[in-house]
């Protein structure tokens, strides 16, 4: 694997003062509103609660995505090899 493929699919959470929230390895944006973000990583389901929360960058492409808002709490919800399990369950 090259060092573009590894820098683009690198799964990292920086939050600065709970304010500024900036997620790379985003695969999409699932549901969004001022109190949730779920969104699939390639490390998993995240989910951010907080307050007045808005997305002031996205890039699928880049798979980045810049938040601002109060931030609650972050949660992942699943694994990828939970997701991998299950689909292969559903098309045996």
């Amino acid at each position: 694997m090259s060092m573009e493929n590894t820098a683009a699919t690198a799964h990292r959470v920086v939050l600065a003062d709970r304010t500024r929230l900036e997620i790379t390895g985003v695969e999409e944006v699932e549901s969004f509103d001022e109190g949730e973000i779920i969104m699939s990583t390639n490390r998993g389901q995240l989910v951010v609660r907080g307050e007045g929360l808005h997305i002031g960058t996205l890039s699928l492409e880049g798979g980045a995505l810049k938040v601002d808002g109060t931030v609650e709490s972050l949660s992942y919800e699943d694994t990828p090899e939970e997701r991998v399990g299950l689909l292969s369950r559903l098309f045996r």
